[in-house]
């Protein structure tokens, strides 16, 4: 059976409440896989949803009130979910700013994600999101590069920047590595949660990382690559564009025993 639970400000959402969100792009979000009623990186998803909202809004609502709304839809959902929490304000896109303004808390409940096997090949397409650092509703782009790389014969997109730096794909970090460590590129991209979940783990385990400008003229077989986000630390990325990438198991171990020792946090 296919779960669907929508509710806002701690209540069922109606059609009525929901109607006047249905195509509206002023709000920001996170989005989270629960397992048993726990989540990883419970701190970085409140961090997100606080910075996002200053940024959007000028003030943040209190972590405790954001909690109560997750385990509220979490009481009478199945124990594994994928859950999305999005932040919008009244009023809402195209109204003028005001000295304090509402904020409502949409939380969307639906079957845990299955993310694909991999190896995946990925289009290259200049592109560079706007607020990048927000996770923000309404990126008509994201979805039509995914199509237009379909048509193309890939699987998804990935993003270069007007500098020629490989940034970041549609809905996922980017990671490379070298045989020695984790190269994070360094451009305008969203620090997703996995990926800073990751950064400490493997901090704490040793492993050597570095952040650098990465060039598609620079791929090859001597670099592994994967994609990641809230479903997943790591899919194998077979090809960048016309670059083919060298598959490394070792590679796929160290992130995903990384990401297993992050805690799961009740909620």
């Amino acid at each position: 059976m296919t779960t669907s639970i929508t509710q806002l400000n701690g209540r069922v959402a109606t059609s009525a409440d929901l109607a006047p969100l249905a195509f509206a792009g002023y709000a920001h979000f996170t989005a989270m896989q629960v397992r048993d009623g726990r989540a990883r990186g419970l701190d970085l998803h409140l961090a997100r949803l606080r910075e996002a909202s200053d940024e959007l809004f000028g003030r943040h609502l209190p972590d405790e009130v954001l909690v109560e709304r997750l385990r509220g839809a979490l009481a009478v959902s199945p124990a594994d979910v994928s859950l999305t929490c999005f932040v919008t304000s009244r009023p809402g896109e195209f109204a003028p700013a005001i000295d304090s303004v509402d904020l409502d808390v949409l939380v969307k409940i639906t079957d845990p994600a299955t993310p694909p096997t991999g190896p995946l090949s990925l289009d290259v397409v200049e592109h560079e999101r706007h607020l990048p650092h927000v996770k923000h509703v309404g990126e008509v782009s994201k979805t039509l590069l995914i199509r237009r790389a379909e048509a193309r014969g890939f699987d998804d997109a990935a993003f270069v920047d007007r500098s020629g730096r490989l940034s970041e794909a549609t809905i996922w970090n980017l990671a490379f590595w070298d045989g020695e460590s984790v190269i994070w590129p360094r451009a305008e991209i969203l620090t997703g949660v996995t990926m800073q979940i990751l950064d400490r783990r493997l901090r704490g385990l040793g492993i050597a990382q570095q952040t650098r400008d990465v060039r598609r003229e620079e791929l090859g077989d001597h670099l592994s690559a994967v994609v990641m986000n809230s479903w997943t630390p790591g899919i194998s990325i077979a090809r960048i564009g016309g670059s083919l990438l060298r598959p490394d198991a070792e590679f796929m171990r160290i992130l995903h025993s990384a990401y297993r020792d992050e805690p799961l946090v009740s909620l």
